[in-house]
């Protein structure tokens, strides 16, 4: 048995076993998000600022090449075989076969890549995805500052972004690295979260909320607790417009782990 497939089986028995994590115990190439709070956009009704757990959060979003490793190992997970519950037809589209990412740069992050199978990969990594909250708790912070979202500039540098094309096909780890000494969090792709739209009304949606009609069109900023937010309000938008078996060029993810 090849060596990658033993250490696989060893570090998913540790996690089934429910092995506690300590900061020293920090897996390869993920970091430490201590436990705070935000105020999140929008879709809560709890006490503000909501407090955010402790957890792991990986420091890149995953490449091409660790996605092929899994493909290999689920090849139920290839190109030609995914069902199309989990996935719809443009699943992988770039990729040349089920094992091969073709012309694309190993180190360039995943994409066309379902919510169905990006849980799945972190799954099979002992992971998960992160939550929403967890995720803009993370994407709030720039180089030094845990919180920047009413900072001009880092409003500016993002924002910038979308008016770029193919920064997909870039490598990871070419954007800032944040308070956290996570990269990627803005400026490189959309990543799926957990609960990916679950404010607004979907079939797919992850949490049991009721629908406020507010979110919607004109009238979204009605609810919102940060009306300069302009880049959270197109992540918000963009996460509502899914389901979990699309896919898109530009739609990437990365894992998460709870601390215990």
């Amino acid at each position: 048995m090849e060596t990658q497939q033993i250490n696989l089986m060893r570090y998913c028995l540790m996690m089934f076993m429910g092995v506690s994590i300590t900061f020293a115990q920090v897996p390869k190439n993920m970091a430490r998000i201590n436990a705070g709070s935000y105020v999140p956009l929008y879709g809560t009704d709890d006490k503000l600022p909501l407090k955010v757990d402790a957890f792991l959060l990986d420091i890149y979003p995953v490449t091409n090449y660790e996605y092929l490793t899994f493909v290999k190992y689920n090849p139920a997970y290839g190109k030609s075989k995914i069902k199309r519950i989990f996935a719809n037809v443009s699943y992988l589209t770039e990729w040349s076969n089920d094992l091969s990412f073709g012309k694309l740069d190993p180190q360039s992050p995943v994409t066309n890549i379902s919510w169905f199978a990006a849980k799945k990969y972190c799954e099979c990594q002992g992971k998960r995805l992160p939550t929403l909250d967890e995720w803009e708790y993370v994407g709030m912070a720039d180089e030094k500052r845990i919180d920047a979202r009413s900072k001009e500039d880092f409003n500016k540098y993002i924002l910038s972004w979308y008016e770029k094309n193919n920064t997909y096909t870039n490598k990871v780890g070419q954007t800032y690295k944040n308070y956290w000494g996570i990269y990627d969090m803005n400026g490189l792709v959309w990543e799926w979260t957990y609960d990916f739209n679950s404010i607004f009304l979907s079939g797919e949606s992850r949490k049991d909320k009721d629908t406020d009609s507010n979110l919607f069109c004109g009238s979204g900023s009605i609810n919102a607790t940060d009306l300069m937010n302009y880049a959270a309000f197109m992540r918000y938008a963009f996460r509502g417009s899914l389901k979990a078996s699309y896919t898109t060029k530009n739609l990437g993810f990365r894992c998460a782990k709870s601390l215990k």
